[in-house]
């Protein structure tokens, strides 16, 4: 079965998926290990960890697609990738989802932002017209052929235009195609509210950006609502740099990291990125 076929038997399920955001292949792996069924990453968290830079359209198709492929390729969970506008017009999307097929992503987000585009929390955001994403979203349709890729369609127009707007994108795009959509970060419960209501049979994502513009709700209260999907893209990011600042921090006072407490064990992180196979599969073709 492949990737994306395990993602649509997932959403057939009725509860909500809970993904996390991912931005390497080692969180890739803590993922499946601790029983996670999807993952997914974003622009912001795969910018911010190759680069070092914000999310401001300064990643390429090709490294954006090389950084994925490589995360899809380390665990057996389906991977949802952010693929931000399709890097392009409709003829760039084919050839991004034609790539992304080949690599085994199992789902792809496309956004109707301007090239180059920002993160959805970002102030200053610019939508394409409707008609041309709705064009973009028909020409990834065709472009996966019979892959089964799922196909998120996500709209910014919320913050330019307002959320009638957005809503009014949402209908074209999922007439246009597009499995599950994805209305970028309403400021309020009430905003959730509508859009809900607004698409009663169609599969709606919720996007929980801790300190972002859309409210802080749980996975059963999103649920409630009417989502059938709920992102946490940058959480591990955050909690992550959180550490690992406090870490160095120590490390430069105190020049020792004798007294660093709750590390990994060097024998637990082996096992996690399977040193004893390799070992295995050494000895196996050793002369």
């Amino acid at each position: 079965m492949s990737s994306s076929q395990k993602l649509r038997q997932l959403l057939k399920r009725p509860e909500i998926l809970v993904i996390p955001g991912i931005y390497d292949c080692l969180g890739a792996k803590l993922a499946a290990q601790l029983g996670f069924e999807v993952i997914a990453t974003s622009g912001f968290g795969i910018a911010a960890s190759t680069l070092g830079l914000p999310d401001y359209g300064l990643l390429t198709a090709t490294e954006m697609l090389y950084s994925v492929g490589r995360i899809a390729q380390s665990v057996n969970i389906p991977l949802i990738a952010d693929m931000d506008t399709g890097y392009g017009n409709a003829l760039n999307v084919i050839r991004t989802v034609k790539d992304a097929v080949q690599l085994g992503l199992a789902g792809i987000l496309l956004e109707d932002q301007e090239w180059p585009k920002k993160c959805g929390h970002f102030e200053g955001k610019r939508v394409i017209s409707m008609a041309e994403h709705a064009g973009k979203i028909r020409a990834a349709v065709q472009a996966r052929g019979d892959s089964d890729l799922v196909i998120i369609a996500r709209t910014d127009a919320r913050a330019p235009l307002g959320l009638e707007a957005a809503i009014n994108r949402g209908r074209a795009y999922i007439e246009a195609g597009a499995d599950i959509l994805f209305v970028e970060a309403p400021q309020s419960v009430e905003e959730l509210k509508a859009i809900a209501a607004a698409f009663p049979d169609v599969p709606l994502v919720a996007n929980m950006i801790e300190g972002g513009k859309t409210p802080q709700l749980s996975a059963p209260e999103l649920q409630q609502l009417g989502f059938k999907i709920v992102f946490f893209p940058v959480t591990t990011l955050l909690a992550t740099t959180q550490v690992m600042t406090a870490c160095l921090r120590q490390l430069k006072a105190e020049g020792t990291t004798a007294n660093l407490q709750d590390l990994v064990t060097f024998k637990d992180f082996q096992e996690l990125i399977g040193v004893s196979q390799y070992l295995q599969i050494e000895q196996q073709f050793k002369e």
